[in-house]
């Protein structure tokens, strides 16, 4: 399989756009859980990048949903979204760091 992660990779404001367009989106924080509980993206759901491998199925389901995972800048995202698409994820996309998101956290 010959996957080239800058086809997959999104800028925060097309992440930004997709979130409003497709509600149904599930936004992936792939981060240690105290990173997320200082803060995370709306809606995002927390599967570390350690913990994708086992624990994919169960957070993330249908493997044709649309996908969209952060990290804090940008590494360890690439990093899941390669595992999502070994696994057989199709729509799946990687929007860098949260720290070049300028729309707000919880």
């Amino acid at each position: 399989m010959n996957i080239k992660p800058a086809d997959r990779r999104i800028s925060p404001a097309q992440a930004y756009a997709w979130m409003n367009e497709h509600p149904e989106a599930l936004i992936l924080d792939v981060r240690t859980a105290s990173e997320y509980n200082a803060g995370h993206i709306r809606k995002a759901v927390l599967l570390p990048v350690d913990e994708i491998d086992y624990k994919a199925a169960d957070v993330c389901g249908d493997k044709d949903a649309l996908i969209l995972i952060y990290c804090r800048s940008g590494v360890r995202s690439q990093t899941a979204l390669l595992k999502m698409l070994y696994m057989g994820y199709t729509r799946v996309y990687d929007f860098g760091g949260i720290i070049d998101w300028p729309y707000g956290q919880e």
